[in-house]
């Protein structure tokens, strides 16, 4: 096991768990205890946790993984949901992606789309989709898409994440319409709606749907039925959630209560 997949096994365990043991760890990644007190040591450098004696604990109770720590997550499954929302977004729209794996996936499905689009009409120059985005990897991916014209709002970046946030990235969002906002999220609860670890990062996806038509929430099924800190918005405000097919059939029947249309794939 590479020290990449060891730092990720890691911080999936304390992700899990808010904690994690030493010996414990040695013994469910077969490797040395003084192989795991090197990574812990290293992570809490990176001020990635925080080191104990015997282990290590999370910065705080709502724990939040480096992007680059999650993207192999639910891989899959992110990849089937980033195709769906691609079918949901006509040519020509303008559309609002905050950060995070799911919207990551979203945007490459959108790039991909465009790039294989042939238009029957004259070309106007038009781009043939414009996207909004505060997440500075997403703008880097699309930024060399010459038929996507890409718009970055301003801010200050989070490392975890990539997203702009603050004053100024409020103040760009303020200043444009979307036709459809597609937000990733840490958590769908059916009282308290939608919610993500951080409330700035919460502030600013509020605002996306806010400036919206339509919202489209973008999440696979391990999120349903999960809380997190700081809450984006009431599912009220939810057109359509695309998940995977393990969501749970509850849940469904819950969401398609609220007037949501759910697209399971």
């Amino acid at each position: 096991m590479s020290k990449h997949e060891r730092w990720n096994a890691l911080l999936e365990l304390l992700a899990a768990d808010g904690r994690v043991d030493v010996e414990d760890a040695a013994g469910t990644l077969e490797v040395s205890p003084a192989t795991i007190r090197r990574d812990l040591d290293e992570l809490a450098a990176q001020q990635m946790l925080v080191r104990t004696r015997g282990g290590a604990i999370a910065h705080g109770v709502s724990y939040e993984l480096p992007l680059r720590y999650k993207s192999s997550r639910h891989a899959s499954e992110k990849q089937r949901i980033a195709s769906a929302v691609a079918e949901l977004i006509g040519e020509g729209e303008v559309v609002g992606l905050n950060g995070g794996t799911t919207t990551t996936e979203v945007a490459r499905a959108l790039a991909l789309r465009a790039g294989g689009t042939r238009r029957d009409a004259p070309d106007t120059g038009a781009p043939l989709l414009t996207v909004v985005t505060n997440a500075l990897n997403i703008a880097g991916e699309l930024a060399v898409r010459p038929q996507i014209k890409i718009v970055v709002t301003g801010g200050v970046a989070r490392p975890q994440t990539y997203e702009l946030v603050g004053p100024l990235t409020v103040g760009v969002l303020n200043e444009v319409v979307l036709d459809v906002a597609v937000l990733g999220v840490d958590g769908i609860d059916p009282e308290l709606g939608v919610m993500t670890h951080q409330e700035d990062e919460a502030s600013i996806s509020r605002l996306f749907a806010e400036r919206a038509q339509r919202v489209i929430l973008v999440t696979d099924s391990s999120k349903m039925g999960k809380r997190a800190f700081a809450r984006i918005c009431g599912l009220d405000a939810i057109d359509v959630v695309v998940t995977d097919s393990s969501i749970p059939a509850e849940v469904a029947e819950g969401l398609a209560d609220a007037g949501i249309k759910v697209v399971a794939v």
